[in-house]
């Protein structure tokens, strides 16, 4: 009987207090859990310490790791059980990844957003005034306008 590889994603929150050494070892854990029941990684992208939602077990910061990968439906519950069982982990959640997900995540990878206009010279304090304005204010104010 053929075994279906399926491409799912798995986004984890770490302890705050973990260095980016034991990021990386944990992160290597579960990869290899992930490999030892037969998938294989596609990516791993540690986007680092970011402030949570709400608080989780008193805490208010957590590492965010995304990962990709495929194998089989069993092995993606193994993986969710043994997330569950790991202390360092606060949140962790699996979801499948269906046709449109893969196009949408290839269609990005492969159109970057533009980078954002660069402003030259001063950036004005106060938007400019609308002409009507300037004539109220210098109805109001001759001196000033």
């Amino acid at each position: 009987m053929e075994r279906v590889m399926n491409d799912y994603e798995v986004t984890y929150i770490l302890r705050p207090n973990l260095e980016e050494a034991d990021v990386d070892a944990r992160s290597t854990a579960i990869g290899e859990i992930i490999k030892n029941q037969g998938g294989e990684l596609v990516n791993i992208e540690k986007l680092g310490r970011k402030r949570l939602a709400y608080e989780i077990a008193d805490l208010r910061e957590g590492n965010y790791v995304v990962m990709q990968y495929r194998s089989t439906g069993e092995a993606s519950k193994e993986l969710e059980r043994q997330l569950k069982l790991q202390e360092d982990v606060l949140r962790a959640l699996v979801i499948h990844l269906d046709k449109k997900a893969l196009a949408a995540m290839a269609y990005a990878l492969a159109n970057p957003p533009p980078p954002p206009p660069v402003m030259s010279g001063p950036v004005p304090l106060t938007p400019p005034m609308h002409p009507a304005d300037r004539e109220r204010a210098a109805q109001v104010a001759p001196d000033r306008a």
